[in-house]
């Protein structure tokens, strides 16, 4: 599987070589689209209703969080639900269903590309590992168990509190630094890890351009990032937000918001101008009759990358 997805990683770079003439800010391109689909019609989407109790939860967020590169409705939106990440069948179900294929996919290209032996229980021993954007810890913690060093961030302070108080319940998780703070701030504080982790944040914030060249500022040279999110496909639309949002109510009502989503093609232009060369891109495909998430050559709807910092 492997050397299926390093090709087409490898395909997705040789389309772009066009990329030289785009702007290096990337903003024309953001706001173009130019490798998108047409948007689908605001007249056949869900139009998920604002109401006043959103306008309350984003005053909280506002005042609970630090300044983020994430949409002050993000911080609205997850700020409300903070309360319920640890609640396997709550709105983060699916973050649940899927972490130990994430898992899977991050612990096989780190272990490949530091040395480290993959059926190790720690694995990551001696290295420090960032989570951007970690919520309430369900990543930072088994990154914690497999031995590396953890610094959890999100901007959400309600997010961090949770991840505290969890973390705390075992000695091993009571370890990893929680902050409630943003890639951004860290860069000013020059923090440096071996491997930054980013799951499912990129296609909340307000620059993805700008939010990977902080990931990238985070990463030392020859140092990993591993980086996932939705695909820009009509596929995507109708699965992450008809079908999760609206008909299995597996998310709540405006969770995502299709034009913020990102093609891979993208996703790899945008790491290429961060000094992040794309190595292995995988999809992740559910079956519902297991209920049960796997990697795949199939990254029309959810993907994840692993790329390496160029050396300086």
């Amino acid at each position: 599987m492997a050397s299926k997805l390093l090709h087409r990683v490898r395909a997705v770079s040789a389309r772009l070589k066009y990329s030289r003439t785009l702007s290096p800010t990337l903003a024309a391109f953001a706001s173009s689209r130019l490798l998108s689909d047409v948007a689908p019609s605001a007249s056949t989407s869900p139009a998920p209703q604002s109401s006043g109790s959103s306008d309350k939860f984003e005053h909280n967020a506002k005042s609970s969080s630090v300044r983020s590169s994430l949409k002050d409705p993000e911080l609205a939106k997850f700020s409300a639900i903070a309360d319920t990440w640890w609640d396997s069948g709550g709105p983060f179900k699916p973050l649940h269903l899927m972490n130990p294929t994430r898992l899977a996919f991050i612990r096989s290209t780190l272990c490949r590309h530091f040395g480290k032996d993959p059926s190790s229980a720690r694995p990551f021993e001696g290295m420090k590992i960032v989570d951007v954007g970690c919520g309430g810890g369900i990543l930072s913690e088994p990154l914690a168990r497999m031995g590396a060093s953890v610094t959890g961030v999100d901007a959400v302070d309600k997010n961090i509190k949770i991840a505290r108080i969890h973390a705390d319940l075992d000695p091993v998780t009571s370890t990893i630094e929680y902050c409630c703070t943003t890639a951004e701030k860290l860069v000013e504080e020059q923090r440096k890890f071996d491997a930054v982790i980013s799951l499912e944040v990129i296609e909340h914030v307000a620059d993805p351009a700008e939010f990977c060249q902080s990931l990238s500022a985070l990463t030392i040279p020859e140092g990993a990032l591993v980086i996932s999110t939705i695909n820009r496909s009509m596929r995507a639309y109708a699965t992450a937000i008809v079908a999760a949002e609206y008909l299995l109510h597996w998310l709540p009502k405006g969770t995502h918001q299709w034009l913020s989503f990102l093609t891979p093609e993208e996703l790899v232009l945008i790491l290429q101008r961060s000094s992040i060369c794309v190595k292995e891109m995988a999809g992740f495909v559910y079956n519902p009759l297991t209920g049960r998430w796997s990697l795949s050559d199939d990254v029309s709807v959810n993907f994840i990358a692993f790329g390496t910092k160029n050396s300086q």
